[in-house]
Protein backbone atom coordinates (compact mmCIF):
# COMPACT_ATOMS: atom_id res chain seq x y z
CA UNK A 1 0.00 0.00 0.00
CA UNK A 2 1.50 3.33 -0.99
CA UNK A 3 1.27 6.53 0.99
CA UNK A 4 -1.51 8.91 0.00
CA UNK A 5 0.60 12.05 0.54
CA UNK A 6 4.02 13.10 -0.71
CA UNK A 7 7.11 12.38 1.43
CA UNK A 8 7.51 16.13 2.07
CA UNK A 9 3.96 16.48 3.38
CA UNK A 10 4.26 13.26 5.43
CA UNK A 11 7.49 14.57 6.97
CA UNK A 12 5.80 17.84 7.92
CA UNK A 13 2.84 15.94 9.40
CA UNK A 14 5.08 13.68 11.48
CA UNK A 15 7.18 16.64 12.67
CA UNK A 16 4.01 18.27 13.99
CA UNK A 17 3.32 15.46 16.45
CA UNK A 18 4.03 16.69 19.96
CA UNK A 19 6.34 14.89 22.33
CA UNK A 20 5.09 16.66 25.43
CA UNK A 21 2.10 18.74 26.50
CA UNK A 22 -0.25 16.45 24.57
CA UNK A 23 -3.99 16.49 25.20
CA UNK A 24 -3.90 13.23 27.19
CA UNK A 25 -0.97 14.51 29.29
CA UNK A 26 -2.73 17.80 29.99
CA UNK A 27 -5.88 15.90 31.02
CA UNK A 28 -3.93 13.79 33.53
CA UNK A 29 -2.21 16.91 34.89
CA UNK A 30 -5.60 18.61 35.31
CA UNK A 31 -7.04 15.57 37.11
CA UNK A 32 -4.08 15.52 39.51
CA UNK A 33 -4.14 19.27 40.14
CA UNK A 34 -7.87 19.37 40.91
CA UNK A 35 -7.31 16.62 43.50
CA UNK A 36 -4.62 18.68 45.22
CA UNK A 37 -1.52 16.92 43.92
CA UNK A 38 1.49 19.05 43.09
CA UNK A 39 4.06 17.87 40.60
CA UNK A 40 6.98 18.74 38.35
CA UNK A 41 7.09 18.20 34.60
CA UNK A 42 9.62 16.42 32.40
CA UNK A 43 12.54 16.24 34.85
CA UNK A 44 15.61 15.82 32.69
CA UNK A 45 17.64 14.32 35.53
CA UNK A 46 15.40 11.21 35.64
CA UNK A 47 15.54 8.33 33.13
CA UNK A 48 13.00 8.85 30.34
CA UNK A 49 12.16 12.41 31.44
CA UNK A 50 8.83 11.37 33.01
CA UNK A 51 5.81 13.44 31.98
CA UNK A 52 4.81 14.03 35.61
CA UNK A 53 6.97 13.69 38.72
CA UNK A 54 5.49 13.67 42.22
CA UNK A 55 8.52 13.69 44.58
CA UNK A 56 6.35 13.67 47.73
CA UNK A 57 4.99 10.27 46.68
CA UNK A 58 8.23 8.97 45.10
CA UNK A 59 6.17 8.53 41.94
CA UNK A 60 6.41 9.31 38.26
CA UNK A 61 3.68 9.18 35.63
CA UNK A 62 4.18 8.50 31.94
CA UNK A 63 1.27 9.31 29.62
CA UNK A 64 2.03 7.10 26.63
CA UNK A 65 0.62 7.31 23.14
CA UNK A 66 -0.50 3.89 21.95
CA UNK A 67 1.12 4.19 18.52
CA UNK A 68 4.53 5.56 19.52
CA UNK A 69 4.98 3.09 22.36
CA UNK A 70 3.59 0.09 20.44
CA UNK A 71 0.75 -0.61 22.85
CA UNK A 72 -1.19 -3.81 22.21
CA UNK A 73 -4.62 -2.20 21.87
CA UNK A 74 -7.16 -1.34 19.19
CA UNK A 75 -5.50 2.05 18.51
CA UNK A 76 -2.16 0.57 17.46
CA UNK A 77 -1.66 -0.50 13.88
CA UNK A 78 1.73 -1.04 12.29
CA UNK A 79 1.94 1.17 9.18
CA UNK A 80 1.57 -0.60 5.86
CA UNK A 81 4.58 1.15 4.31
CA UNK A 82 8.17 0.76 5.49
CA UNK A 83 6.91 -1.96 7.83
CA UNK A 84 10.36 -3.27 8.77
CA UNK A 85 11.61 0.23 9.63
CA UNK A 86 8.53 0.99 11.76
CA UNK A 87 8.70 -2.38 13.54
CA UNK A 88 12.35 -1.73 14.46
CA UNK A 89 11.62 1.87 15.50
CA UNK A 90 8.73 0.90 17.75
CA UNK A 91 10.69 -1.99 19.29
CA UNK A 92 13.48 0.47 20.13
CA UNK A 93 10.89 2.70 21.82
CA UNK A 94 9.54 -0.24 23.84
CA UNK A 95 13.03 -1.36 24.79
CA UNK A 96 13.96 2.16 25.91
CA UNK A 97 10.72 2.37 27.92
CA UNK A 98 11.53 -0.90 29.74
CA UNK A 99 15.07 0.29 30.47
CA UNK A 100 13.88 3.67 31.80
CA UNK A 101 11.22 2.08 34.00
CA UNK A 102 13.78 -0.38 35.37
CA UNK A 103 16.22 2.42 36.20
CA UNK A 104 13.49 4.46 37.88
CA UNK A 105 12.34 1.50 39.96
CA UNK A 106 15.93 0.69 40.93
CA UNK A 107 16.29 4.31 42.11
CA UNK A 108 13.23 3.94 44.35
CA UNK A 109 10.59 5.60 42.15
CA UNK A 110 7.12 4.15 41.70
CA UNK A 111 5.95 4.19 38.07
CA UNK A 112 2.47 4.69 36.64
CA UNK A 113 1.85 4.40 32.91
CA UNK A 114 -1.41 5.87 31.67
CA UNK A 115 -2.10 4.76 28.10
CA UNK A 116 -3.76 7.00 25.54
CA UNK A 117 -6.48 4.37 25.01
CA UNK A 118 -7.64 4.92 28.60
CA UNK A 119 -8.75 8.42 27.59
CA UNK A 120 -9.91 7.81 24.04
CA UNK A 121 -13.37 6.67 22.96
CA UNK A 122 -14.63 3.98 22.65
CA UNK A 123 -13.79 2.21 25.89
CA UNK A 124 -12.28 5.20 27.62
CA UNK A 125 -12.36 5.61 31.37
CA UNK A 126 -14.50 8.58 32.51
CA UNK A 127 -12.24 11.43 33.71
CA UNK A 128 -13.52 11.32 37.31
CA UNK A 129 -12.88 7.58 37.47
CA UNK A 130 -9.44 7.98 35.91
CA UNK A 131 -8.53 10.72 38.38
CA UNK A 132 -9.74 8.60 41.28
CA UNK A 133 -7.71 5.59 40.12
CA UNK A 134 -4.54 7.67 39.79
CA UNK A 135 -5.16 9.28 43.19
CA UNK A 136 -5.76 5.90 44.85
CA UNK A 137 -2.55 4.51 43.34
CA UNK A 138 -0.50 7.51 44.50
CA UNK A 139 -1.77 7.23 48.07
CA UNK A 140 -1.39 3.43 48.18
CA UNK A 141 2.39 3.38 47.83
CA UNK A 142 2.09 0.34 45.51
CA UNK A 143 4.85 -0.20 42.96
CA UNK A 144 4.25 -0.12 39.24
CA UNK A 145 0.84 0.15 37.58
CA UNK A 146 -0.58 0.61 34.10
CA UNK A 147 -3.97 2.08 33.27
CA UNK A 148 -5.33 1.02 29.89
CA UNK A 149 -8.53 1.59 27.96
CA UNK A 150 -11.30 -0.97 28.04
CA UNK A 151 -10.66 -1.83 31.70
CA UNK A 152 -13.49 -2.03 34.14
CA UNK A 153 -13.40 0.87 36.63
Amino acid sequence: MSDTVSPKIRSRMMAGIRGKDTKPEILVRHLLHERGFRYRLHRKDLPGKPDIVLPKYSAVVFVNGCFWHGHDCRFFKLPGTRTEWWAAKLEQNRSRDRKNVGQLRDAGWRVLIVWECAMRDPGSIPPDTLGARISTWLKSRNGMKEIRGGELP
